[in-house]
């Protein structure tokens, strides 16, 4: 029999929750062991925020959050707050600023807080080992066995912080989700989260010239909105508003989006019909929103030759009212190629929310995004991998 490694314990993955929970429980003196595939940690904390991680935002609360219990994050979101980790990101001396929305970054690179959470777990003592696959994951009659590429260990307590599907280029796998049907949990169906749509075939033809092209929009879709940017591609729409509500959409759901959120088009163009009767409504509409996009729409009515003075209220307001409620069914998504998130995951009716840790095996825990908790874009998916890691290093 090979020879066992030992650990008080097991952390699997060396992301953003996997870090901060091995922190946690080096702090109150147990051996605590990191594992991880990856050649280094912290790969999706170093290529977030365009390389400079959006690490959380600071208006972070349980409303943000998507899951089958959206109850279930109050606990560990209360227990350590946006407002304890920029704590923690000033005692590192990171600089770091605000954006739009609440949104923090850091001044310099993403690698500040890969730092910060590295060294921290150097000085509590956490050994970190990379590089190692993880081969299999059992029950044994004292906590758990766990067989690697670079060896077997046995931990008195487990806990899976593998992440989800999403970027698989980085390294990204459904393991965690497998480790959890083999210890009896359920998991939810898992789906792209914060992913840009792409266009149905009837659109992709045309709709792609107006590629580049960026607008402020309200996007509706299902109950959700959200008043952020759009951005026309050569494959569909992207752009903060649309990586929101695409959390929000299923396959065949209908958007309605508001190309002019902050101006009344109809208002806008009976004073223009007043002041320049001889005018197109596509050239005052082409002040308001993008002109490519206005031309774009215009070309799509096949009526370029109709002047202000010629049209009525009522066919003013048909034409604001088309682009204040402009709607589409998009073809589909980018799918997990680009996704930021994975919507979905281990049922949390299987977990305590307090401690992350299973109801059904003692000393298995579940943390970050393989749990079925989802944050909207803005830095929230951070902040919910650094409150269930906690919440679980605290408490183990």
């Amino acid at each position: 029999m090979p020879t066992r490694n030992k650990t008080d314990v097991m952390v699997l993955g060396a992301g953003a929750a996997g870090m901060i929970c091995a922190v946690e429980a080096g702090r109150r003196g147990l051996s605590v062991t990191v594992i991880d595939h990856a050649r280094a940690p912290g790969e999706k904390i170093r290529i977030s925020g365009g390389g400079r991680c959006n690490f959380t935002n600071l208006h972070c609360g349980p409303g943000n959050f998507l899951s089958n219990n959206p109850r279930f994050a109050i606990s560990a979101l209360r227990s350590f707050t946006q407002h304890d980790f920029i704590d923690r990101v000033k005692a590192r001396g990171i600089a770091y600023h605000e954006k739009t929305l609440g949104q923090l970054f850091c001044d310099s690179s993403a690698r500040d807080i890969i730092n910060m959470l590295t060294g921290d777990m150097r000085d509590a003592g956490v050994r970190l080992e990379l590089s190692t696959e993880i081969l299999e994951v059992n029950q044994a009659d004292q906590g758990f066995d766990v067989q690697t590429s670079q060896g077997n260990w046995q931990a008195d307590r487990l806990v899976v912080a593998t992440g989800g599907k999403s970027i698989p280029k980085m390294g990204a796998t459904g393991l965690g989700y497998e480790i959890a049907a083999r210890f009896g949990h359920r998991v939810t169906e898992t789906r792209a989260g914060l992913v840009p749509f792409t266009w149905a075939s009837n659109m992709a033809e045309s709709w792609s010239a107006l590629s580049g092209v960026a607008v402020d929009v309200n996007a509706r879709c299902n109950g959700a909105t959200f008043r952020e940017a759009m951005l026309f591609t050569h494959r569909g729409l992207s752009g903060p508003a649309m990586l929101q509500i695409s959390s929000y959409w299923r396959d065949g759901d209908r958007l309605s989006i508001d190309l002019a959120p902050d101006r009344d088009l109809a208002d806008a163009l009976k004073q223009e019909r007043s002041s320049r009767p001889k005018g197109s409504p596509w050239t005052t509409l082409g002040e308001i929103v993008p002109k490519r996009l206005a031309q774009h729409l215009e070309s799509q009515t096949g009526d370029s030759a109709i002047r202000l003075a010629d049209m009525s209220n009522a066919a003013i307001e048909t034409i604001a009212a088309r682009l204040h409620g402009f709607e589409l069914i998009p073809g589909g998504t980018e799918g997990y190629r680009t996704a930021e998130v994975t919507l979905g995951g281990v049922d949390t009716d299987q977990l305590n929310q307090k401690t992350m840790e299973s109801r059904l095996v003692p000393g298995l825990h579940f943390i970050g995004e393989v749990v079925d908790v989802t944050g909207h874009l803005g830095g929230h998916n951070f902040q919910w991998a650094w409150s269930s890691g906690v919440a679980a290093g605290r408490h183990i």
